[in-house]
C-alpha cells in the first residue's frame, strides 16, 4: 500500500454504494426531456447501462460514464478498480470499449499528489489492458476524492445487449461473487480477514470482457452489469425494462469469502437497506428465504459481475465457457418468466 496516504480514511461510502438511492434518481429522470432521433438505439427510457447511437448500419457507438470516491486503501488499486468498473457498461451491453477520457475529483492541499498520480495510472493499466486509449480527461479540487472514465465502445446495431432483452424462459447467469460492500465496509472497521479482503480487491479487478464475448457468442439479448442497486435492485430493472418477472435462488448466490458470517454478526451497509426499500411491493420473498442471503442480495456492489439471460439450450455451454476463461463463481442464480416483479426462492 502506498505509505504516505489512505484512502479509506476519506470516505463513509465508497465505490457504488455513493449512488443516489434509486427510488429519488428515477422521479428526476421522469422529468427530462426525451432523446427524439431514430438513431438514438438506447437512452434513458428503461435505465439501461449506458446510451446507444447508431452511426451507420454497421457501427453504434456505447457512451457511458462512472466515477465514485475510494474503495480501496491504495491509490493504484483505487484507479484500476474505478476505471475496471467504468469499462462495465459497455461490455454489459455486448460492446468493445475503444476510447475513453479520465474524470477525475481530488483535494490537492489535502492529499499527496503522488496518490493522484497512482489513481491515474491504476486507470491507464486497466484501459490498456481494455485496448482502450485514455485520450484526455478533467480534474476539479474536491474532497473527497472520486476517479472514474468517460468511456466509447463500438457494438453493430444489431447486436446490442440492453437489459429490455430477456424473454421468458431464459435461464439467469452471473458472473462474478457478491459482496464487496460488505466487505469494503468491514475492512474499513477492522473485521475482515487479509486474505478475504484481497479475494474482494481481485474481483472488482477483473474486467467484464470475457462475459461480453460469451454473450455475443451464444445471441444473448438480455444482460446488466450488477454494481450500486445490488443484485435485487438491478433483477428488478430489468423485469421492468423487459416486461417479464425475475426469480432467484437465494440458495445459488455466489458469495465473496466471509461475507455471509460478516452480515450474519451486523455489517449490513446502509446502501443494502435503500436497496430493498426501492423495489419495494415488487419483491416476493419466500418465507424460507435465509435474511442474509436476502440483504448479501440488495448489498451494492462495486464493479460486480453481468447478469445475463441465456436459452435453456445453451445454458452449459456458457458456464463452459465462463468457467473456462477462470470466471469460476459463474454459475445459474435465477430464471425469467411470463409476469412481473421479482421473486427470491430458496
Amino acid at each position: 500500500m502506498n505509505a504516505d496516504f489512505d484512502l479509506l480514511t476519506t470516505v463513509e461510502y465508497g465505490g457504488c454504494s455513493a449512488k443516489i438511492p434509486a427510488s429519488v434518481l428515477e422521479s428526476i429522470l421522469l422529468t427530462l426531456p426525451k432523446a427524439n432521433d431514430p438513431n438514438v438505439l438506447v437512452d434513458i427510457d428503461t435505465h439501461d447501462d449506458a446510451g446507444v447511437y447508431r452511426v451507420n448500419d454497421d457501427l453504434a457507438l456505447i457512451l457511458t460514464t462512472d466515477f465514485f470516491p475510494p474503495v480501496c486503501s491504495d491509490p493504484y488499486e483505487f484507479g484500476q478498480i474505478a476505471a475496471t468498473n467504468s469499462l462495465s457498461d459497455v461490455y454489459a451491453m455486448g460492446g468493445e470499449p475503444f476510447l475513453a477520457l479520465n474524470v477525475a475529483m481530488f483535494p490537492s492541499s489535502k492529499i499527496p499528489l503522488t496518490s493522484y498520480r497512482q489513481i491515474l495510472e491504476g486507470g491507464a493499466n486497466v484501459a490498456q489492458m481494455a485496448n482502450t486509449i485514455v485520450i484526455g480527461g478533467h480534474t476539479i479540487d474536491d474532497y473527497p476524492p472520486k476517479y472514474g472514465l468517460a468511456v466509447v465502445g463500438r457494438v453493430h446495431p444489431d447486436r446490442v445487449i440492453t437489459n429490455a432483452g430477456l424473454q421468458p424462459r431464459d435461464v439467469l447467469i452471473l458472473t462474478k461473487p457478491l459482496g464487496t460492500g460488505v466487505m469494503v465496509a468491514a475492512r474499513r472497521l477492522g473485521i475482515v480477514s487479509e486474505a478475504a479482503y484481497n479475494e474482494t480487491l481481485f474481483w472488482m479487478k477483473q474486467l467484464n470482457n470475457t462475459a461480453a464475448q460469451v454473450m455475443q457468442a451464444l445471441g444473448v439479448k438480455g444482460a446488466t452489469d450488477i454494481t450500486g442497486f445490488g443484485l435485487i435492485g438491478h433483477a428488478y430493472k430489468m423485469a421492468k425494462a423487459s416486461n417479464v418477472g425475475i426469480n432467484l435462488y437465494s440458495s445459488k448466490i455466489p458469495l465473496l469469502p466471509e461475507a455471509y458470517k460478516l452480515v450474519d454478526e451486523g455489517c449490513i451497509p446502509g446502501a443494502a437497506f435503500r436497496n430493498l426499500e426501492y423495489v419495494g411491493n415488487h419483491l416476493h420473498v419466500d418465507s424460507g428465504v435465509d435474511y442474509n442471503a436476502k440483504m448479501l442480495m440488495c448489498d451494492a456492489q462495486t464493479s460486480g459481475g453481468i447478469l445475463m439471460g441465456v436459452s435453456p439450450e445453451r445454458v452449459d455451454e456458457a458456464l463452459s465457457l465462463l468457467h473456462g476463461h477462470g470466471l469460476r463463481y459463474s454459475m445459474v442464480i435465477g430464471e425469467v418468466f411470463q409476469g412481473e416483479n421479482v421473486l427470491v426462492t430458496k
